[in-house]
């Protein structure tokens, strides 16, 4: 399952996604990873959440950054909820078109039974229509 927070630039949408990714590790049954394009938020969250800094890795466009995430879920059986922050710039989609990659995300989270929880820096109404069903935060 895919869940957004979505929203201009400067309107806390990394404080929303740290928030949850804090509550979530106290119940969660299995691991959650959090992908960030710098270690800026560290301190921040649960030692006991993974983070991954992509800039440590030559991701250079969206299809790449598909398979970096099909990586991660093969990789470990035990994963229930991956965060990625930043979503547009770390995925290469800045100024592109979206509607596609939230299709592939909806069906890869549908097969691993995997929820990606994703900040987005554009308003809920800029919003292609296939990803406006996922939208779990506006601001």
């Amino acid at each position: 399952m895919i869940q957004l927070i979505v929203g201009v630039k400067g309107k806390g949408k990394t404080k929303q996604l740290l928030d949850k990714v804090n509550a979530e590790i106290k119940t969660a049954n299995g691991n959650l990873v959090y992908i960030d394009k710098s270690l800026r938020h560290m301190h921040d969250l649960s030692n006991k959440v993974r983070l991954i800094n992509i800039s440590d890795y030559p991701i250079g466009n969206c299809d790449e950054f598909v398979g970096f995430l099909c990586g991660i879920l093969s990789s470990d059986n035990d994963l229930e909820q991956i965060y990625l922050d930043s979503f547009l710039t770390i995925a290469g989609l800045e100024g592109s078109d979206i509607t596609e990659t939230i299709d592939k995300l909806a069906r890869i989270t549908d097969k691993f039974k995997t929820d990606l929880i994703i900040s987005i820096s554009m308003d809920e109404k800029d919003l292609p229509e296939n990803a406006k069903p996922f939208v779990m935060v506006s601001l």
